[in-house]
């Protein structure tokens, strides 16, 4: 299936058809010196639908706050049934799933508007938590199933992948809606290890199955099936 064509940041993505509500993806622009970011080229070569339900993709600025304005601003327009938020974790091996995202920001570089908080909440009069509402291990089983190193992961940092992902919640939860949602981290691109010998990456298209294997299993799964998936340290 041809890719759809992706929205830049900011823009409203199309409604989709009455009784079809969308999975709204998002991916970062690049940031610390990086030329191109996994995250959003994942969404770039994501395909219309997944199953008889259509995909939105969505670019968001890697800066502290207007990446939750954006996508809330987003999740007004399209109504989701699923928030699937997409960032780049350079140095990990896997496809990482996120568990949980706490109320701190701690940048240890400034974000691309030069904004640089530390030990600021995301949100002052919010939980010191919030947890995934997708079925983070049925997703990861789902991904493993495709050929893919996958894990659940315990920290989405303190940068601004951990402030949108706990704002999206946030915002969720305190505006009713119901849609579910949820944070998964990639490797780098090979292109982007080149310069880093050693250092773990994955294949575009390896990653882009990984992720439409995580986004059909949570679509199909209401409640999370049961497996280890702790980590010692």
């Amino acid at each position: 299936m041809a890719p759809r064509r992706p929205k830049a940041a900011g823009a409203a993505p199309a409604r989709a058809q009455p009784g079809r509500r969308p999975v709204l993806v998002t991916g970062f622009e690049p940031f610390g010196g990086e030329d191109i970011n996994p995250s959003w080229e994942i969404c770039r070569a994501l395909p219309a639908a997944i199953g008889r339900s259509p995909l939105e993709t969505l670019l968001v600025p890697t800066q502290f706050r207007r990446a939750i304005e954006v996508v809330a601003e987003a999740i007004e327009r399209t109504d989701p049934t699923l928030v699937i938020l997409l960032g780049q974790a350079g140095g990990r091996a896997c496809v990482s799933v996120e568990r949980v995202a706490i109320n701190i920001d701690d940048a240890r570089i400034a974000d691309n508007a030069g904004a640089r908080p530390i030990d600021e909440p995301v949100a002052a009069a919010g939980p010191p938590a919030y947890f995934a509402t997708v079925p983070i291990k049925a997703m990861v089983a789902a991904i493993r199933d495709a050929g893919i190193p996958a894990e659940v992961s315990n920290s989405a940092g303190t940068f601004v992948c951990n402030h949108l992902f706990y704002g999206t919640l946030h915002y969720l939860a305190a505006s009713g809606r119901d849609a579910r949602a949820g944070f998964i981290h990639v490797p780098w691109l090979e292109s982007q290890a080149v310069s880093r010998p050693g250092e773990p990456a994955m294949a575009l298209a390896t990653m882009v199955r990984g992720v439409e294997a995580a986004i059909a299993a949570a679509l199909a799964t209401a409640e999370d099936v049961k497996m280890a998936a702790g980590q010692l340290d």
